[in-house]
């Protein structure tokens, strides 16, 4: 079998499927000043076929050492965006491994159709957004979103920045002007939504919803007004996202805002992140927290195991944008709808929702059409039959990965041209009266 060989054809040159990894333990050295990353990665997996090979994807990074333990490497080669390890004996599907990769170099964002993404210098810190295949810019990863797995991650630091990543802090220990921050993350997580943000922050615990997730906000001390301001809605969102969707899929939700201006704001397990330019004070990108928040149920709990399904993620946390509008008294969901669905009738009718292919997978039309769809099954079924569907979709797929075709299952047959006809379809009538919304869980 040959890397990649049955792999995601929107990325083809990532990933490996002869294997699914259990567990990741990065250990890592940062110098702010210098950009200089020292890395060594530990990875538990367990083949999936025979073979005597394995791929890493590792871009912009030299590996300098390989161990297998218990096996003999025969030789160790590295092209531009893998580390390939070819063993001395054939093993067969179902053995576990323990991989060993000591690495080093200067990391950078990797250019992809999609932009720059991964590891990026900010002005005085460091912001990781990996989606789709930025991860491999500052680890050795089977960058398959598919392959979901639990991780330790150590990071030494400047002393006076502070560290931020995927899970949960159980320790930080400074020496020698040195800060060493260990996060633990024991849910599986893709590897494109695990994260590392440093910067001159501080990090506050802003609330708690009504069911006892914390709320945490990180930010340099100056944007604090501002974040006061604009992220104290977040609990109201949560608990409304909590009645639609069941429960919230984390144990915290961390709100991470860079003193630099972003493009766009970034999803990561747990977490979202924010440029300055998105807390402006007066809530004029709360659609955009809404959204981000969302993804922790559509794309981060429930992932797609491939990206031509991208549409559950974005379709959901573009339609969530609308239930919260409908929640707080503003335009309803049927109003945004009907506006979204005149517009999209203006561009091209050239997008399959169901496989976009990579050029469009984030294309604007994939976000709002997924949302179209929803609605249209919500008017077609009504709302208790709506988000009971929607609470099921999120119970059974938790921390999992789903595709298209199972949404499609538990749906009605109204979905079938959203997804597979190019042709935009039109919006069911109106319901009578005003939407009933998601009912809260115990009436």
């Amino acid at each position: 079998m040959t890397a990649g060989l049955g792999a995601d054809p929107y990325v083809p040159r990532s990933g490996d499927t002869r294997y699914r990894v259990e567990r990741y333990d990065v250990d890592l050295d940062y110098r702010i000043a210098t950009n200089r990353l020292a890395g060594r990665a530990e990875i538990a997996l367990v083949t999936l076929a025979d073979t005597s090979v394995l791929s890493f994807d590792l871009v912009g990074l030299r590996a300098s050492n390989v161990q297998v333990r218990g096996r003999k490497v025969a030789k160790m080669r590295q092209s531009e965006r893998r580390v390939r390890v070819m063993l001395s004996e054939e093993l067969p599907a179902g053995t576990p491994l323990d991989v060993r990769i000591d690495y080093a170099g200067s990391p950078r964002p990797r250019r992809s159709p999609w932009g720059p993404i991964g590891w990026e210098e900010l002005e005085d810190g460091v912001l990781v957004a990996s989606q789709p295949t930025g991860a491999p810019t500052w680890f050795p990863c089977n960058d398959r979103v598919a392959d979901k797995a639990r991780y330790r991650i150590a990071i030494a630091c400047d002393q006076n920045h502070r560290v931020e990543a995927t899970g949960r802090r159980v320790s930080t220990t400074t020496r020698a002007g040195r800060t060493t921050h260990v996060f633990e993350e024991d849910t599986p997580t893709s590897a494109y939504l695990v994260t590392v943000q440093i910067g001159r922050y501080v990090s506050r615990q802003i609330a708690e919803t009504a069911e006892g997730v914390p709320v945490a906000a990180v930010h340099s001390p100056a944007l604090a007004a501002r974040v006061d301001a604009d992220l104290a809605v977040v609990p109201r969102i949560l608990e409304t996202f909590e009645r639609a969707f069941g429960p919230y899929p984390m144990s915290v939700c961390r709100l991470v805002v860079t003193e630099d201006e972003l493009e766009i704001p970034l999803e990561a397990q747990g977490m979202a992140v924010f440029g300055a330019n998105h807390i402006d004070g007066r809530g004029g990108s709360e659609r955009l927290v809404a959204h981000e928040i969302a993804h922790q149920w559509f794309g981060n709990s429930v992932g797609v195991g491939q990206w031509r399904d991208i549409w559950l993620n974005e379709g959901f946390a573009c339609y969530a944008e609308w239930i919260w509008s409908e929640a707080k008294g503003g335009p309803s969901a049927d109003e945004l709808a009907r506006t979204h669905h005149a517009r999209l009738r203006q561009l091209p009718q050239d997008l399959l929702l169901s496989d976009p292919g990579p050029d469009l997978m984030f294309d604007d039309r994939v976000y709002k059409r997924g949302a179209l769809a929803l609605h249209a099954l919500r008017l077609t079924i009504g709302d208790p039959a709506f988000f009971d569907l929607v609470r099921a979709w999120t119970a059974n797929h938790r921390h999992g990965v789903a595709a298209s075709a199972d949404f499609e299952r538990m749906a009605d047959p109204v979905l079938a041209p959203w997804l597979h006809e190019r042709a935009l379809p039109e919006l069911p009538p109106r319901r009578s009266g005003r939407a009933a919304g998601p009912a809260r869980q115990d009436d």
